[in-house]
């Protein structure tokens, strides 16, 4: 891929919806030097520790348990080619902190972006890089930024629900905002009755509104997605107030109700998060890392060697 437009197409109607209704868009990222199977290989292969997880899912056939590893000194494409043969994914975060040339790539987008959205104004964005397993499953969960799913490579089945209740409730959502742990959702199976299903191709970007539970099953291949989230003004007051009535309800047992983000009552709530958000009482529920209980076996792509527990 070279110069040109990321979104291969824009209609004036897609700016009128933004945000409001789910949209899928095609893009042109699948196309592009930096997500060739060599170029991810080498991201992969000098990625710094703190900045991946490696997991494993479903371990001992439990959907929702979760594991975390280590690479082991295996090369990009060998670490790619031992999650094509298992049960795992590796999860890169913060790649333009990493490498400077996802960044201008992620710097692009937004200014198509904000071409497209003149009054986004997006600002403190993230882009991650998830290469995942075949039949790999992505929990029921919500994101508090705004939220934009890349496909690459592979295809998945993404499911979109509604953001009220029982799907999400304000508890649910500021339980997020406060613990940082977004996959301990509630969710039933009878949910899906009213899921809003998209099947994902190298070249759809899906993008929801805000805070959206959703959760994703990869198809019988490899699969290679690219995150991107942002704030913008109006996305950080909802967040302020959902921390705000977070503390007000699962510190002080309160019942918060008002969910403004103008007037009186938001500029207080702003201040008492501002206040108490940080302070060891408010922050102790936070999650923890997880100790790595395996490496990947260099001799046996595919295979984990298991590490001894502490």
């Amino acid at each position: 891929m070279g110069e040109g437009a990321i979104f291969s197409q824009w209609h004036k109607k897609d700016a009128l919806v933004w945000g409001h209704v789910p949209q899928s868009l095609p893009h042109r990222l699948h196309e592009h030097e930096l997500f060739s199977n060599e170029a991810i290989a080498e991201l992969i292969e000098h990625y710094p520790r703190q900045h991946y997880s490696l997991i494993q899912w479903g371990h001992h056939g439990q959907s929702g348990s979760f594991r975390e590893g280590e690479l082991g000194g295996l090369s990009g494409q060998e670490v790619i080619e031992a999650i094509q043969n298992s049960k795992i994914w590796i999860n890169l975060r913060n790649v333009p902190l990493v490498n400077p040339a996802y960044e201008a790539l992620m710097n692009s987008i937004l200014a198509e972006l904000q071409e497209h959205l003149p009054d986004l104004h997006a600002y403190n964005p993230k882009m991650g890089i998830l290469v995942s397993s075949p039949h790999s499953r992505t929990l029921y969960h919500c994101d508090l930024p705004g939220q934009s799913l890349w496909q690459i490579r592979g295809v998945k089945k993404l499911y979109l629900y509604p953001a009220a209740p029982p799907f999400m409730t304000q508890e649910h959502i500021e339980r997020v905002a406060l613990t940082g742990v977004e996959v301990n959702m509630p969710y039933q199976p009878w949910y899906d009755d009213y899921a809003q299903v998209y099947d994902l191709e190298p070249g759809a970007m899906m993008h929801w509104p805000l805070n959206a539970p959703h959760r994703v099953d990869n198809g019988d291949c490899l699969n290679i997605s690219m995150t991107l989230e942002w704030f913008t003004p109006e996305i950080r007051r909802h967040h302020m107030i959902t921390v705000a009535n977070a503390i007000l309800r699962l510190k002080f047992g309160l019942e918060p109700k008002d969910r403004s983000i103008h007037g009186l009552n938001f500029w207080s709530k702003a201040v008492l998060q501002k206040l108490l958000r940080d302070l060891p009482y408010i922050k102790k529920e936070n999650k923890t890392k997880r100790t790595p209980e395996f490496r990947l076996d260099p001799k046996n792509l595919g295979a984990l060697i298991e590490l001894p527990k502490p």
